[in-house]
């Protein structure tokens, strides 16, 4: 009698990072708390100008199916400031099985500001990631979101024929939902992609949410910055913006401008082309 011994269960990377931050009484914003636990690491490096800026580290080195990050993160006190970005550009790889799963939790307190701009995500063919953001916001605070997503390196002949893209925002002020997204791309994500109602040929992508005092005067300029390949408008006091374009450099090349734009105290460093 042959005995047909199982398949061994593979290894899957689990992250979580927590972190608060409050401005201090002499005036620079301060950790407050930190909490890192698995693959997913926070570093805060020396800035000029007293400056907080904390950049993530999935230390995994990618994702695949079953892999699961979480960070949370939280800016209270009058005046505090804090920009989030990643060190690297996301890998999202072929998943053997089930789906890679990302959750973000953003509370952003009166008076407060902060600034969440990671790194693009590049998707693998055969990819399958699904993501979640939740912005808990006060009405006096300031926010400013970027994420975009790359669907193949080009330069290394890279096609994404078949995966999983699922992207849901939910934004609430003051405990009231303002905005809400559902983005999805699932299996034939090529077709999706060179469709002129789907992507219309570009490969990357990506999406602005601003929360700012200068929301409106904001959307012309915004406007021409991306151009025709873009687009802005104000939705409940929300500035949204979407991008897209043929490959990552061609993406970066006009994100990086309007970011500047948007930002106030400048970008990551990260974020140079």
């Amino acid at each position: 009698m042959s005995v047909v011994e199982a398949s061994p269960a593979l290894q899957r990377a689990a992250g979580r990072a927590a972190v608060s931050v409050r401005a201090a009484a002499d005036g620079p914003t301060r950790l407050e708390r930190l909490h890192q636990a698995g693959c997913l690491k926070l570093r805060f490096p020396r800035l000029p100008g007293g400056r907080l800026e904390g950049v993530l580290i999935n230390t995994a080195g990618g994702l695949t199916g079953g892999d699961r990050l979480q960070l949370d993160a939280a800016v209270v006190g009058q005046g505090a400031a804090l920009t989030l970005t990643t060190q690297a550009a996301e890998r999202v790889y072929r998943a053997a099985a089930g789906e890679a799963e990302v959750a973000v939790r953003l509370h952003v307190g009166a008076e407060t500001a902060l600034a969440y701009l990671p790194q693009e995500t590049i998707l693998f063919d055969g990819g399958r990631l699904r993501r979640r953001l939740d912005v808990d916001l006060a009405a006096s605070s300031r926010l400013l979101l970027c994420e975009s997503v790359i669907l193949g390196r080009t330069l290394m002949g890279e096609t994404v024929r078949t995966g999983l893209f699922r992207d849901s925002w939910r934004v609430r002020r003051e405990g009231r939902l303002v905005f809400a997204e559902e983005a999805r791309l699932d299996g034939d994500i090529e077709s999706c992609r060179i469709a002129k109602a789907g992507l219309g040929g570009a490969r990357a992508f990506a999406s602005l949410l601003v929360q700012d005092e200068r929301a409106e005067s904001l959307v012309a300029p915004l406007r021409e910055q991306l151009g025709e390949h873009g687009g802005a408008s104000l939705v409940d006091g929300l500035l949204v913006a979407r991008l897209a374009a043929a490959d990552g450099f061609s993406l970066r090349k006009r994100l990086v401008p309007a970011l500047a734009t948007l930002a106030k105290g400048g970008l990551p460093r990260v974020w140079s082309l």
